[in-house]
């Protein structure tokens, strides 16, 4: 990639002249080249040898290349738990904001896309609907794009064009800008599902498929979707792996939808509970954790004993309270078909005898999908998350504790019994928390940057589904629903675009920055008591939208900030130019620390033993009361002191800037995992509050670096099933404690049922 295009027709003959130079032969370009970058950004995809790819890497013009990868995705009460009320959405500057998400697509028909009562689409909209295989647009979705660039679609779970098979991209687009709605899972989770601005318009980039979501597509949709004309981007997708910012994807395309005044709101990931596996972490972007709501569903597993244990799945099959015999699938092992103890307590299809499972309620060792029992009334199984997941058959997930007990009542029980309730929606007192699969900070190569930015609802939630995404996590339900209950990080992201969309139609001149400073600097204090990671696993606090549109002062940013952050990270002016897509260059090569870029939040990592003194310049712009004044308040324990100078900053005018320095001096520290701390600036009316932590972090050198350098993308592993999509499933084998997963076991006994 090099410089910012200025013709898209020059540029793609430009990529045309490299590759005929590389291969020797005009007549190869065309079987070569897959695609040309030129709207926003200057670059191509081609198929290269090894050999080609290092031709290319001498040419003049040419600052860096990198292979394709795949990514994984990251998938109402929600916006009332946030103080977003009906009556403060709808109104008509949301008709003026259009919303792109990069996704699995969207299903039109679904009744959270009507657009009954819309206008026709905003005048700068510049886009297209590529209506193919019957697909269309109208009002409320003004445009749909897809890209398969390197074939990734598969043909048994996928249609070629922007409709969604998956049901992701339907939800998450029905969570920023849904019509409000009647809805619910089975009769569950029931009331109006609406999206945080309602009367907002969507655009959607269809880049993921049952292969994957590549580099490629991503990139070429950031390319779309920036000269489309949107206003904020939505990308509920990561990649698991710390990877540089010149060769991620999402940190290259949202910088290049920052320079053109549009916010990328990103998941934070799906690799909790375990600290520096944050994705998306560059600081032009907003990077969003997922936390409760105070809407929780419980699941009663009723024992013969009168013990009552408490599940949290998603139940709408009625028993009636009638209790049946309760099975250990260990001991129902199928021999006839070479089955194993071992492999049956893993509850596969076809792996238990229906002489012991017939009538009865199963008691499983392991959470997955392939679970069916035919004949059975019911499942227990054990689950190490939060999240309420559905089954087409009674299913009750308890923790791993209660499925001890249990097994001990199984055992020293001659006729033990069981029933399984319905699935009840109890207040949770304890919101907001961050669950436990929403990935943790520091951000793996910039932990002077905070990371994540914020939080948001992202367990339970429900909203629009594909009829063709399936109804639960099995593979054996064949039923189809129009709304869904999800949860993930990628459920989480857009609540914090559609707040991010409430500020822009509120406010249509405020840069990316200035939204996300908004949205930061106004969010609810979270309570550490609640959250051991503390801002690792919240950033800045709860999402708080109807005060972040009256934030009082912001922290703005601009690209040449940014340039001068990514030359203190150590990147090159070559390297730069990659990102930024012009001619930015660096000063000095020489590494620094980023205390000096404007961000509404402030991280210190020290080495183990380090001497602690850092000097933070920072600069806020008034955008409340023409003449106020602020007055700073700094908050940190022992053995640390911050200072604020100056500490008063008055004001005369909207739009004044002022500066302030903020120091931090202490005694050195060992193996202290995070200290937390706070500098507010208040002035009666408004509370401007940013987060200040601080940590020690492992050394990072070249020679740390260089796995970056060379890590490529996962593929996606598993199914068309949603928790296999957004990687929880992969994520809750950390909690079996086993060496081997379940789906590798899965596949061990498919291989011996097949002899």
């Amino acid at each position: 990639m090099g410089e910012r295009p200025s013709d898209g027709a020059a540029v793609a003959a430009t990529h045309h002249s490299m590759l005929a130079n590389v291969l020797n032969s005009p007549s190869l370009v065309k079987e070569s080249l897959i695609h040309s970058y030129g709207k926003s950004f200057n670059g191509f995809v081609a198929k290269l040898t090894d050999k080609e790819v290092a031709r290319i890497k001498e040419m003049d013009g040419v600052v860096s290349v990198f292979p394709s990868a795949k990514i994984g995705l990251h998938t109402t009460r929600s916006w009332d738990f946030m103080g977003l009320p009906q009556s403060d959405t709808g109104f008509s500057g949301e008709g003026e904001v259009i919303v792109g998400l990069l996704d699995t697509g969207i299903w039109p028909e679904n009744p959270s896309f009507s657009d009954e009562g819309l206008d026709p689409p905003p005048k700068k909209w510049k886009g297209i609907c590529q209506g193919a295989n019957n697909f269309t647009c109208n009002n409320k979705v003004i445009g749909a794009r897809f890209y398969d660039l390197e074939n990734s679609s598969d043909p048994r779970f996928d249609i070629k064009s922007p409709r969604d098979t998956f049901g992701h991209g339907s939800h998450t687009a029905s969570t920023v800008a849904g019509q409000r709605k009647n809805a619910s899972y089975f009769g569950l989770a029931g009331g109006v599902a609406r999206g945080g601005v309602p009367g907002a318009r969507v655009a959607v980039y269809k880049v993921c498929w049952a292969g994957g979501c590549t580099t490629a597509d991503i990139l070429a949709a950031f390319d779309d979707a920036i000269a489309d004309g949107v206003d904020i981007l939505s990308v509920s997708l990561g990649s698991s792996e710390p990877t540089p910012y010149d060769e991620d994807p999402i940190a290259i395309g949202s910088f290049h939808a920052m320079k053109n005044g549009i916010l990328t709101s990103c998941s934070a990931g799906n690799d909790g509970p375990f600290r520096r596996w944050v994705s998306n972490y560059a600081p032009w972007a907003l990077t969003v954790a997922a936390s409760t709501i105070d809407r929780s569903f419980i699941t009663k597993l009723v024992l013969g004993n009168g013990e009552t244990i408490l599940g949290n799945s998603l139940n709408s099959f009625e028993l009636n309270g009638t209790s049946f015999p309760l099975v250990y699938s260990g001991d129902a092992a199928n021999y006839t078909f070479g089955v194993g103890p071992d492999i049956a307590t893993w509850c596969f299809s076809g792996s238990l005898t229906p002489l012991r499972t017939k009538g009865g309620v199963v008691l499983c060792n392991a959470l997955n999908s392939f679970t069916w029992i035919e004949g059975s009334m019911g499942i227990i199984m054990p689950s190490p998350f939060e999240m309420a997941i559905g089954f087409p058959m009674p299913v009750a997930l308890i923790n791993f504790e209660d499925h001890s007990r249990v097994l001990d009542y199984i055992k020293y029980t001659e006729n033990p019994t069981a029933t399984i309730l319905l699935t009840e929606a109890v207040k949770d007192v304890m919101a907001p928390r961050v669950v436990s699969f929403s990935s943790r900070g520091p951000s793996p190569i910039s932990p002077d940057i905070l990371k994540p930015d914020i939080t948001a609802p992202g367990l339970n939630i429900l909203a629009a589904w594909s009829p063709l995404g399936g109804a639960s996590a099995s593979f054996f339900d064949d039923r189809k629903v129009e709304y869904m209950v999800i949860s993930g990080t990628s459920m989480s992201c857009p609540h914090a675009t559609g707040a991010a969309a409430y500020i822009k139609a509120t406010h249509p001149s405020w840069s990316p920055a200035a939204i996300k400073s908004a949205l930061m600097t106004t969010a609810t204090i979270m309570d550490p008591r609640k959250n051991e990671d503390a801002e690792f696993a919240y950033g800045s606090g709860h999402i708080n939208p109807l005060k972040a549109v009256e934030p009082g002062l912001i922290y703005d940013a601009n690209e040449a900030d940014y340039v001068d952050f990514l030359c203190r990270e150590g990147y090159n002016t070559s390297v730069v130019r990659l990102i930024t897509g012009d001619n930015s260059s660096c000063a000095t090569n020489s590494p620094g620390k980023a205390w000096e870029l404007n961000y509404p939040s402030f991280a210190l990592s020290l080495l183990d033993g380090e001497s602690v003194m850092a000097v933070y310049v920072r600069t806020v712009t008034n955008v409340g009361s023409p003449n106020s004044t602020y007055y700073a308040t700094v908050s940190i324990p022992p053995p640390f002191t911050v200072s604020v100078e100056p500490s008063v900053l008055s004001f005369s005018q909207v739009g004044e800037k002022k500066s302030f320095t903020l120091k931090i001096t202490g005694a050195p520290i060992t193996n202290t995992p995070i200290i937390s701390g706070s500098l507010e600036w208040s002035d009666g009316k408004h509370v401007v509050r940013s987060p200040v932590a601080i940590f020690n972090n492992i050394a990072l050198t070249e020679e740390d670096n260089q796995p970056l350098r060379e890590s490529q993308y996962k593929r996606f592993e598993g199914h068309s099933t949603i928790y296999h999509k957004n990687g929880i499933f992969k994520n809750m084998q950390r909690g079996y404690g086993r060496e081997e997963s379940w789906e590798s076991q899965y596949k061990t006994w498919k291989q011996m049922a097949r002899h």
